[in-house]
């Protein structure tokens, strides 16, 4: 793949490039872009034959991008932000800000933290909106899947800039008016546990279970802390809880002081680039100032 002639870059191919790169099939390319896939892949082949270079590899996992296509999004997402940013001057006064901003973390800090803060912000900024992805798994913000991350982890990425918020202390609780009152009644065996296994096998919480009580299986397994902290308040069993989010519960009594083997440290996060994009800064330093531990 020779080009005869010196092929110029347009802020469309850059565009499609970094729409193949973030989904790597050329149907979810074309849904970001809103074309249909047809179009995105004569595009894909056109700039291709222009530079004389092949782009992307196709597996039967989806189009793996060379070296070449990863260095052209990377100017592809300053030329992005660079854009909204000039958006954001020519269509606001200075004092406003406006636009949609993804946010990605666990249901348990969502409802216990990143909420409560974001309802102070809308008084200041009532033309910000925002959507909230919520699930164990972190969406990517190298590819702008999101662009804050508000997540438990003790090694955040280092590509990412962030703050670190504070350590999530927990600790082992049961209903106010259930049938456990004492930790004793635990160790004996006498309580149901409901716990995140098969959706975090790894969570702090889970691996302090199995050291301590070997023999003791979950009685109810849930995808996520926020129901397990539900079902403990309705009397179904004992769970691993963040203190944050439990000690305001009126249903649930802290059986435990807090657990050290299973404290880990809650981080905000965003991408090098977004972090200078007016509305998504704006957020950032929002819930930099207001998230506590």
């Amino acid at each position: 793949m020779n080009a005869k002639t010196q092929y110029k870059l347009s802020a469309a191919d850059l565009e499609t490039v970094l729409a193949m790169v973030r989904t790597g099939t050329v149907a979810a390319a074309g849904e970001r872009l809103g074309v249909d896939a047809s179009t995105v892949f004569r595009s894909i082949q056109r700039i291709e034959r222009g530079l004389g270079q092949r782009l992307f590899e196709r597996s039967r996992t989806g189009y793996g991008p060379s070296e070449l296509a990863q260095a052209l999004a990377e100017h592809a997402e300053q030329l992005e932000a660079q854009l909204e940013s000039a958006r954001s001057v020519a269509q606001l006064r200075s004092e406003q800000v406006s636009g949609t901003v993804r946010i990605t973390t666990t249901d348990t800090v969502l409802h216990g933290l990143v909420a409560p803060a974001l309802k102070e912000l809308h008084a200041a900024h009532p033309l910000l909106a925002y959507e909230l992805h919520t699930g164990n798994e972190l969406a990517s913000l190298t590819r702008r899947d999101a662009d804050i991350a508000v997540r438990a982890t003790k090694r955040p990425p280092q590509h990412l800039v962030g703050k670190h918020v504070g350590p999530i202390r927990v600790a082992l609780f049961a209903a106010k008016k259930g049938a456990v009152r004492r930790y004793k009644d635990v160790e004996a065996g006498k309580a149901p546990w409901i716990a995140t296994d098969d959706a975090l096998p790894e969570h702090p919480s889970v691996l302090w279970r199995k050291k301590h009580f070997k023999t003791a299986l979950p009685s109810y397994r849930v995808n996520s802390i926020l129901t397990v902290m539900e079902l403990v308040a309705l009397g179904l069993g004992v769970g691993v809880l963040p203190l944050f989010l439990a000690q305001s519960h009126p249903d649930l009594v802290q059986l435990t002081e807090e657990i050290d083997e299973c404290q880990t440290e809650l981080w905000l996060l965003t991408h090098p680039e977004s972090r200078h994009v007016r509305r998504v800064s704006t957020v950032f330093g929002h819930l930099s100032r207001t998230l506590s531990l």
